[in-house]
C-alpha cells in the first residue's frame, strides 16, 4: 500500500502544481479584464498578478503602461470602500514599473511613483500617519496626518523598505533594503538605514561618499 501511495503521490502532486500554475496565470489582471475597469487608469501592457492583496478605492488609482505588479500586492486609496477622495489620482504608478511581491501602497492624499521604478518584496509606502499629540485620546483614535509622497523615476526601493508620509525620493536613487525613509533623499544617491541617510551620491563624474 505504501509503495502504491509513493508512486501515486508524485503524479497527483504534479497535476495539482500544473493546474495551480495554469489558473494562476489565467487569473492575472490585464487591461482587457473587467477587474481592471475599476481603476482610474490601467495602462496598455500592464498586469496585476494573482493572488492580489486586499485593496479598495481603485477608481483613485492610476497605473501606467507596461507595469508589472506582483502577487499579494495591496493597492488602496482611502480608509475604506466608497470613500470620496479630495485628490485624483491618490496613487499614481508611472510607466514600466515593477512592484515586488507583498508590497503595500496605501494612499490617502497623494503618492506619486515615477516611471521605471522597481521595488523589492514587502515594501510599504504610505502618505498617512496616526496623530499622537492629544494625550487624552488613544493614538489609534486621533486624526491622522497626511503628507504627499514622491518617488522619482528610474529608482530602486529595496526589499522591506518603508516609505513614510512626506518622503521625497529623487530620480535614479537607491533605497537600501529595510531602510525607513522619513524625508527628502536627493537624486542620484544611495540611502540606507533607519532613518535613511545618504551614503553615496553622484557628483557629476563618479559616485562618492558624502562628507561627514
Amino acid at each position: 500500500m505504501s509503495s502504491l501511495f509513493g508512486f501515486i503521490r508524485p503524479v497527483i502532486g504534479g497535476v495539482i502544481r500544473t493546474t495551480s500554475e495554469f489558473f494562476t496565470r489565467l487569473a492575472v489582471i490585464g487591461p482587457k479584464d473587467i477587474r481592471s475597469k475599476r481603476f482610474g487608469k490601467f495602462g496598455v501592457g500592464s498586469s496585476i498578478s494573482w493572488p492580489t492583496g486586499s485593496g479598495f478605492g481603485e477608481e483613485w488609482i492610476w497605473i501606467g503602461e507596461d507595469v508589472l505588479i506582483a502577487a499579494d500586492v495591496t493597492l488602496s486609496a482611502g480608509m475604506g470602500p466608497g470613500q470620496e477622495m479630495v485628490t485624483n489620482p491618490v496613487v499614481r504608478i508611472g510607466d514600466r514599473c515593477l512592484i515586488g511581491r507583498g508590497t503595500s501602497i496605501i494612499g490617502h492624499l497623494a503618492i506619486e511613483i515615477g516611471d521605471d521604478v522597481y521595488t523589492g518584496m514587502n515594501v510599504y509606502i504610505t502618505d498617512q500617519n496616526h496623530g499622537y499629540e492629544n494625550l487624552d485620546l488613544p493614538i489609534g483614535k486621533q486624526l491622522p496626518n497626511e503628507q504627499p509622497v514622491m518617488i522619482g523615476k528610474n529608482s530602486w526601493i529595496g526589499s522591506g523598505a518603508i516609505i513614510l508620509p512626506g518622503s521625497k525620493i529623487g530620480d535614479h536613487t537607491v533605497i537600501g533594503a529595510n531602510s525607513v525613509v522619513t524625508g527628502e533623499i536627493p537624486s542620484y544617491s544611495v540611502a540606507v538605514g533607519s532613518p535613511a541617510r545618504v551614503v553615496r551620491q553622484y557628483d557629476g563624474t563618479s559616485w562618492e561618499r558624502p562628507e561627514s
